[in-house]
Parts: structure tokens; C-alpha cells; sequence
């Protein structure tokens, strides 16, 4: 597959798992670091690592904005819940 065509599709998909989490906002950060250890959050670095890895730059709200599909604070405000007990006993497992 040439490069160009390989990135392109690496975009692609990207963008749609954006889209899906920007769907599925009753998705908390916490179930997804707990089912896949990653989250928005990670994305959102990622993204910042691989523009800085390129000689770009973009801030980590700016990635975050990207990542989440507004501001940062706006979707906290708008959709983040406070983690259950099973969420947080779950996720202190991860770390052992």
C-alpha cells in the first residue's frame, strides 16, 4: 500500500473514531480507560506527540477540542458523570 494512500486511510479512521465516541458521549472516559486503557484524554495527547513528532504544534485543549468536538470544559460540564464506586475500584485494579 503507498504511504500516501496508508495515511489517508489512517485519517479516515481516526475521524470515525471520533465520530463514534462523539456519539456515544453516555461512554464515560473512565469505562473506556477501564475496558481499553485509553481515552479521550490519551487521544487528545496522541494527537499533540504526533503534530509535535511532524515539527507542528497544537496545544493540548486545542487537541482536546478536536478530540471531544468542543471545548474541553463544555463537555465535562454537559456529559461527564461522577464515577461509580465499581468504576473507580475497577480502575485502581489497573494500576496493580
Amino acid at each position: 500500500m503507498m504511504t500516501d494512500k496508508k495515511t489517508e486511510i489512517e485519517a479516515a479512521v481516526f475521524r470515525r473514531l471520533v465520530a463514534h465516541l462523539d456519539s456515544r458521549k453516555d461512554v464515560q472516559n473512565i469505562d473506556l480507560m477501564n475496558l481499553a486503557g485509553f481515552c479521550r484524554n490519551c487521544l487528545s495527547k496522541w494527537y499533540v506527540a504526533a503534530a509535535e513528532e511532524r515539527g507542528d504544534s497544537i496545544d493540548y485543549d486545542g487537541a482536546r477540542e478536536i478530540v471531544y468536538g468542543m471545548p474541553y470544559d463544555q463537555w465535562k460540564t454537559k456529559y461527564q458523570q461522577d464515577a461509580t464506586p465499581e468504576q473507580l475500584a475497577a480502575f485502581s485494579k489497573k494500576g496493580d
